[in-house]
This record gives C-alpha cells, structure tokens and sequence, in this order.
C-alpha cells in the first residue's frame, strides 16, 4: 500500500478498505478455482457445478442496486460489515458442506444443494460491500484525490482475482476433504477484516454525499469495478439535466450490444477451464488443483497487465481496444482448443484473457464518451448491468457445450470474437 493516494482518510483506515475488496475477490476466486476439482471428486455433474455461480451471479445483479441506495440511508459502514458478514458466513458454512461431503458424512446431491444455498448468501448480501466501500471513499475525498484513491479501491478486485488462484492450492489441506480448506481459510480471513472494520473504521460524517457505484461479483478473469462515484460538488459540471437514457440509443447500443456478446463469449470460456485443465492433464484430483491454480493466475494476471500496463501507456482509442481485445481472445481460445499441455493451456488462456483485458475497457469507455457527463450514471449502471448479466447464464451454457465436445466453447467463442471484430470495425464510432 505504499502508492496510496494522500486523501483525507487515515492510511490504516484506508487499508481495511482495501482489504475489505480484496478479501472478497480473493475468497470467491479461490473457492471458484477449486470447485471443478471438488465437483469431480463428488462426482457432481459439471453442469450443475457451474449453476452455483449462475445463481449467485444473478442475486448479485439483482441485489446490488438495492444495497447501493440503502448505503445512502443506512451508513456506509453498517452496509459494509453486512456485505463482509455475507462473505464469511457463505464461504465457513460452504467450506464446512463441501467438508462433511468429500468425507462422506453428506451425499453429493444434499452436499450441493446445501453449497448452492449457502452461496446465495455470497450473492445476496456480499453484494452490499463494494458500493458501499466506494462510497465511504468517494464521500471523505475531495475532487482532486477521488479518482486516484477510487482507482486504488477498485484495483482491490483484480488484485483479488490473482491472489485467489495463486493462494488456493496452499490451502488446501493434507487430509481427506482438504479440498474445502481454502474456503474455510478465507472464511477465518474474512472474520479478521469484519473485527478490522468494526473497530478501525470510523461511522464519522462524510465531507462529501457520494454513491457507490454498482460492481460486478468478483470472478477469475479480473473484472474489476467501476472507479466512478457520483457527487454532488461535481455537478457544475454536468451538461445539464439528464433525460432517462434507453437502451436502444443509438449512441450507446454498439457499445452495450458488443459488451453483451462478448462478455458472454468471455464467461463461457472462464465456466469450463478448470475442467479443461483436469480432463486435458489427465492428473489424479489430488494433484490438479495445482495446475488449475497456474491457468487461473496466468489468466488474471494476463487481465490485469491489459488494463494496468498497457492501456494507460498505449492510450488507443475504445474502438481499437475492442477490435485488437476481439483479436487476441479469438488468438487465444483457438490455442487453448488445440493444446494437450499444461504450457500450451496457460499461454492460450492467458492470451485470450489478454485480449479481454483489453475489451472490456474498450467497451466501457466507449459507451461513456458516447453520453455526456450528466448521463454518465445511467450509463455506468448500464455497463454494470450487461457485467454481470453475462455471468448469470454463459456459464452454466458453456458447460453444457463442453459436455458435447471438450474444445467446442473455445471454438465457438473463438468465432464469436472474430465476427465481433468485423462488426465493431464497421459499426463503432471512431
């Protein structure tokens, strides 16, 4: 935390602000990392493995608007020691499910559905957290250190989604139904950032009225939330008085049509790699947690040099961030496709993460420079919304699909990214 911005919050307050997101993103990457190998060793079929997410994607989405107002009235800090008691108790009481189930005391059908019913405490109440963290940032912060400390906060999440893999196979106990360690672990992790939270972070009276804006659930691949907060010592700047923004405007719907199919392209690919890896390496369940874990870091942090490294340096318009990120994606899922090897699976991966890494910016950006600035928070709810709709149904389909033919999800997004670079070359505003 060396590089924090010099804003008006104390510096070890800022950091159990910080850990509060990263703690979140770490734990749910983790456990997302390891349920493949957990489902096969339960003999859970993959499909229904994959709908966990799917069930908690969608609480989530449709969860979050709701505890970014509620943060408005109820406090910011209430709102985040709800959201992290969401993430401790769905992580101790999933970890201690899938426990009694590797051990036998459960049957795998009761093992699951208890799991996907415990996840739906992830979705439905870890969603308070990231709006509301943002908020206490955004509120206590004057215009000239928002963006610098916003962005901080927000690089929680990605950082998350690297640490999560990388940490997993460390945590996963020498014992039978050692597979569950890593959610318990973070489960214990989590408890020490909710103490942190009630006794470090103050319930004080903000400088500024901000809202959080609404994030996407942390998943592998590094999808950060958005670093922008509405407030109102910003209004003399607006453009004006905002009128309800469609959908189907045609200054946007380029922008929201490609960020629907390609973030369902992208999503596909991420619900069936672990899969992948195990079927591909043809390794014992007791060692391919390991290999999963260097996919998975590969590919978040192939996401991570995209939109940390090399977009503030290249500074390329969101047009060529989209059709180059369309480029590399289709580079990358036909590699992972073709490849049988543990190093040819981690490059194609990390390759098709990169070009991610790239597109979803691209797309993001663009949608925002299409409106002015008094339309820029619907549009933001928009970009959040097509987000996190893409991890509600994409998983669970492209396992289906990879249950017909293993490289088939690779292929077809593969071929969804290429005609998405014709389309974005011809449709989108330079």
């Amino acid at each position: 935390m060396a590089g924090a911005p010099n804003v008006q919050i104390r510096r070890d307050r800022f950091v159990v602000l910080f850990l509060v997101m990263l703690t979140a993103a770490a734990g749910n990457t983790a456990m997302q990392s390891v349920m493949p190998t957990i489902g096969r060793a339960l003999e859970i079929p993959d499909f229904w493995v994959s709908l966990a997410y799917t069930w908690s994607a969608l609480l989530w989405v449709l969860m979050a608007p709701y505890w970014a107002r509620q943060s408005d009235r109820r406090g910011r800090k209430p709102l985040m020691l709800l959201g992290t008691l969401g993430f401790i108790s769905s992580m101790a009481i999933c970890g201690i499910i899938l426990w009694l189930g590797l051990t036998g005391w459960l049957l795998p059908a009761t093992t699951f559905l208890i799991f996907a019913a415990a996840r739906s405490l992830y979705g439905g109440f870890g969603s308070a957290a990231p709006p509301a963290v943002q908020a206490y940032v955004a509120a206590r912060t004057d215009r000239q250190n928002r963006t610098a400390a916003l962005s901080v906060i927000a690089s929680s999440f990605g950082l998350g989604t690297i640490l999560g893999p990388a940490l997993a196979p460390a945590f996963v106990m020498p014992i039978e139904g050692g597979l569950a360690g890593p959610l318990i672990v973070f489960a214990f992790l989590g408890c020490l950032v909710w103490i942190a939270v009630t006794f470090l972070l103050p319930n004080d009276t903000p400088q500024h009225q901000a809202r959080g804006t609404i994030s996407s659930e942390p998943s592998i691949g590094g999808l950060s939330v958005s670093s922008t907060a509405t407030s109102d010592d910003d209004d003399d700047d607006d453009d004006g008085p905002a009128g309800r923004l469609r959908w189907r405007d045609r200054r946007i719907f380029p922008w929201l049509l490609i960020g629907v199919l390609g973030g369902h392209g992208h999503a596909a690919i991420l619900g069936v790699i672990g899969f992948l890896v195990i079927d591909r390496m043809s390794v014992p369940l007791s060692e391919a947690q390991q290999a999963i874990g260097i996919v998975l870091m590969a590919g978040a942090g192939a996401t991570l040099l995209a939109q940390w490294g090399l977009i503030p340096q290249l500074k390329v318009p969101p047009k060529r961030l989209v059709i180059w990120g369309f480029v590399l994606g289709a580079a990358g899922c036909l590699v992972t496709a073709m490849v049988t090897t543990l190093h040819g699976i981690t490059l194609g991966f990390a390759i098709a993460s990169l070009g991610m890494g790239l597109f979803r910016p691209g797309f993001t950006s663009g949608a925002s420079l299409a409106v002015n600035r008094a339309e820029q928070g619907q549009v933001a709810g928009m970009v959040a919304s097509v987000n996190g709709a893409a991890f509600i149904a994409a998983p669970a389909l492209g396992v289906l699909i990879y249950g017909l033919w293993m490289p088939l999800p690779f292929l077809l997004s593969a071929v969804l990214f290429g005609l998405l670079v014709i389309w974005s070359a011809l449709k989108l505003d330079d």
